[in-house]
Parts: C-alpha cells; structure tokens; sequence
C-alpha cells in the first residue's frame, strides 16, 4: 500500500470513522453536559518520555474528521526524536470538539511512537550493514495500517500489508501442497491462470530446502527461518544474487547485528508491532 494514495487515505478514514464510533457512541455526554457549545479552547500535546514521534500525521486526520474547523499548529514532525517536555503540536478550536478527538489522536500516537522508537533502534544497531528491518503481519486487528506507517516512519520497511499483495509459501503451505517445489509450481500456474503478478517468497527450514527453492525459477526472497548464524552465512553463500534473502525467527536488537553480518539482505521482527510500550504523551489545556 503506497502511503498517501487513495487506498491508504481511504483505509485511515475507515479506522477513524470505526474508532470514533466506538469512543463516542451517540455523544461525549462529559463535555455535553459542563461546556458550553460554542466554547472555543486550546490544548498541547505533550511529549513525557523519550524516543521517536510517530502519529502527528494521523493525529491532524483525526482532528479533522471530528471538527474541519481545528487548527493544528504543528511543532514537531513525525519521526523526530523527542525528550521529555517537548511539545509535539498545539490544536485551536472547540473545545468539545477536542476533547472528542483527544483519546484516539493519543491512543494512536502513543502506540504509533512506540513502534517508530522501537523500529529506530533496530535501524540503529543495523547501521553500517546492508539489512533492513522488516515488520510482519503480527499487528493489532483493524490497525495494521497505523502500525505498520509507524514502522516506516521508524525507518524500517514494510513486509506485506496482508494475504492479498505478496505471496507467502510458508511452512504449511509447503506441506499441504507436498513439497517446496509443488508449492511454487502451484503458485506460478495460479499467478497464470489468475493474471496476477505479486511476488513470491518461500520459507526454508533447513539448507536442503533451500537448494530445492533455488531449483525453481521465479522466487522473489527466501525466508531463512530459525537458522543459527553458520548455517545463515552457509544459505547467504548457497542462494547469491538468485534471489533475495530474509533472516526470521525470534531474532533480537542483540541478535540482529550478527545476522546481518550473515548477509542477509532482511531481517523480519514480529516484536517490532507486538511487543511494545506506549510512548507517554498526553493532550493538556492551554489556559491564555
């Protein structure tokens, strides 16, 4: 998915529009009930941990989805390194109307932030090599898009949005259908017969599958999934410039310098989006 496209514009609208209806329902009786409508007010998003900012983009969607009339006064851009103190942007308006918006502009940038800061530091401890970080489809339901942007914004790259635009002959799949090259002799004849043209990945769990994917033509990456580092640099040296490869399975920051050392061209973290800690930001009234 190509971010600001129509797609990616389309699917923050839908992400919105649901979260939205479940935060607010048939009103925001808190603020109904003690602020007067016409009650204009301004707020401050403020940065209380260090790390990298993700959501600011996200967080001006929202605003002017609830209200058009917001002004948003932005301070600091996404994926900018932030500390404690700092203020990330400054919103104008109704005030019911940003109290409306606060918790899914904060919700989605603490996490967002979160994942950005995360994703940096596996950049960082690439540095130097020629491997990307990759995410994966390990991500929150009905949020992939927001998570997967903060990844980006982190400066890592994304794997496949979903089922739908890279195929991936996992390690079920290669048993179902009875054998790594069944499965991408299968795959290429439904890529025919569908005229579809996506590209296609296929996992090893071992060096003898590997040979057998490099007996087909047509293979985007191999996935090296839970090999130790020998036998990592032993599939780099197998597979060459025949295709792509990507280091997978349980590997950490700690681990990562070393199986980039390999010299695989990838390495995927599921961690990257399922285990992180939000950012700490909150939104507090400015009083002029």
């Amino acid at each position: 998915m190509e971010y600001g496209s129509t797609a990616f514009k389309e699917e923050i609208k839908r992400i919105i529009t649901n979260a939205l209806r479940e935060d607010v329902g048939d009103g925001d009786h808190s603020s109904l009930s003690c602020i007067p409508t016409r009650a204009t007010g301004k707020a401050r998003l403020l940065v209380k941990d260090d790390g990298i900012l993700a959501g600011v983009e996200f967080a001006k969607a929202v605003f002017h989805e609830v209200d058009p009339d917001l002004k948003i006064d932005v301070r600091i851009e996404d994926g900018s390194p932030v500390k404690y103190g700092d203020e990330a942007f400054y919103v104008t308006g109704s005030s019911q109307s940003i109290l409306k918006a606060e918790r899914l502009a904060l919700n989605a940038m603490q996490r967002m932030s979160a994942i950005a800061t995360k994703t940096r530091t596996f950049v960082d401890a690439l540095e130097g090599t020629k491997t990307k970080i990759l995410d994966t489809r390990k991500t929150t339901p009905g949020i992939r898009v927001l998570e997967k942007w903060a990844v980006k914004i982190g400066g890592g790259v994304n794997h496949r949005f979903g089922l739908y635009d890279v195929i991936m002959l996992k390690d079920n799949h290669i048993d179902f259908a009875g054998g790594v090259s069944k499965a991408i002799q299968k795959t290429q004849q439904y890529l025919k017969d569908t005229n579809r043209d996506l590209k296609i990945i296929v996992e090893a769990r071992d060096l003898n599958e590997i040979k057998e994917i490099l007996t087909n033509d047509g293979v985007y990456r191999i996935l090296i999934d839970n090999f130790n580092y020998e036998d990592t640099r032993k599939a780099v040296e197998l597979i060459g410039d025949q295709c792509l490869t990507e280091s997978s399975g349980g590997i950490t920051l700690d681990t990562a310098p070393q199986y980039a050392a390999c010299g695989v061209d990838f390495i995927s973290s599921g961690a990257l989006t399922h285990s992180v800690y939000n950012l700490d930001l909150s939104l507090k009234a400015v009083h002029e």
